[in-house]
């Protein structure tokens, strides 16, 4: 499956950590439409949707993960790119296979290989 979205949570070039201990896993979280999340569902692949408590705003999100580091990561043209320069706000385009439906957690999402559609803008709050 493929799906599309904008880069909210991402740990592509090093472990992701859940409670202090690593998971052996790389991970990005993508927010997407409710196009693109209704497709998902249809699928059976369950996604959440984040209230964000500062703006009020509630988006859909759902979490693609994988234990190998040497999936194909490109950019809009295909040319190779290093997984640390994947940021907070980036488009992505990622090729995912899914696991066996479990009754509780739905499918797993496991990457097959990302593609950099466009870099976003991150806007800094004065601190």
């Amino acid at each position: 499956m493929i799906t599309e979205g904008i880069a909210a949570f991402i740990n592509l070039h090093t472990h992701e950590f859940f409670n202090d201990v690593s998971t052996n896993k790389y991970s990005v979280v993508l927010t997407i439409s409710d196009e693109e999340a209704e497709k998902l569902e249809a699928a059976g692949v369950k996604v959440k949707t984040y209230d964000n408590p500062q703006t009020g705003e509630r988006s859909r999100q759902r979490k693609f993960t994988t234990l190998f580091d040497d999936y194909p990561l490109v950019d809009s043209e295909g040319e190779n790119l290093s997984k640390s320069s994947i940021r907070r706000g980036d488009t992505l385009r990622i090729k995912f296979a899914t696991s066996n439906p479990h009754p509780v957690h739905g499918m797993g999402t496991y990457i097959s290989a990302i593609r950099l559609l466009a870099k976003g803008e991150v806007e800094l709050e004065d601190f």
